[in-house]
């Protein structure tokens, strides 16, 4: 089955939020995106409830660099409060990544056509995307075009091995987990020769739970239309 895809993904700015400097109100960027900060570029190029995106790696192209920025979030009593945001600047990166069928939407069974999601895929990627991409926050605009993943150089290319720490991976969703809670997941990240190999949801170790959560019910119909007229409703 086809299902893998590779492009390039770049913007001017990308906020990939630690979750620790969010308390006080501000927002600071991990130095590399966060698998599901990525898992949503590819929901913005194309996603079913039929499927799951899996990130499997990412190539940082440029050299890691932040810029502060004060700005005006809103908040819930109303108007703004004032606010200092740590971005990365001038960022750019190859991804690789692959779908598998969703398991736990046994509903959607007869969706699960050979070629005919990689196809939309693939048409999507070429396009730009069916939705606006973001790096990290809507604040940051991103921009994706297919590329092979390894072409040109990058710029840690020659660095052996580059270790963030604990990091934010992503969160376990019960639609596909099977799991009417929802976790997230942490992991020890490590870059090396500037690529980030990211280990599968399942693989990760460190998880805290979040809240109690029921997935969505789709009906079979919604989804067993062809690939044109798919792509006619986008």
């Amino acid at each position: 089955m086809k299902n893998s895809i590779s492009f390039k993904l770049w913007g001017r700015y990308a906020l990939f939020t630690d979750p620790i400097t969010k308390v006080g109100g501000e927002k600071c960027s991990y130095h590399v995106p966060t698998y599901e900060a990525v898992k949503g570029v590819l929901k913005s190029v194309y996603w079913k409830p039929t499927l799951v995106w899996h990130v499997d790696r990412v190539r940082v192209m440029k050299p890691l660099s932040t810029q502060t920025k004060g700005v005006k979030p809103l908040v819930w009593g109303g108007g703004n409060s004032l606010a200092i945001y740590t971005f990365l600047h001038d960022v750019e990166y190859q991804v690789e990544a692959h779908f598998e069928w969703n398991e736990h939407r046994p509903e959607l069974v007869h969706d699960r056509v050979d070629g005919k999601h990689f196809a939309i895929a693939q048409r999507s990627l070429e396009r730009g995307g069916r939705q606006d991409i973001f790096l990290g926050v809507r604040d940051c605009q991103g921009y994706i075009e297919p590329c092979s993943f390894g072409d040109g150089p990058g710029a840690y290319d020659d660095v052996p091995e580059l270790s963030f720490g604990v990091m934010f991976h992503g969160f376990d969703y019960p639609d596909e987990t099977g799991v009417n809670e929802l976790h997230s997941r942490f992991w020890r990240a490590t870059m090396k020769a500037g690529v980030l190999e990211y280990p599968r949801p399942e693989q990760c170790e460190i998880r805290r739970f979040v809240r109690k959560m029921e997935p969505k019910r789709f009906h079979p119909g919604q989804s067993l239309l062809g690939v044109d007229a798919e792509e006619a409703q986008s």
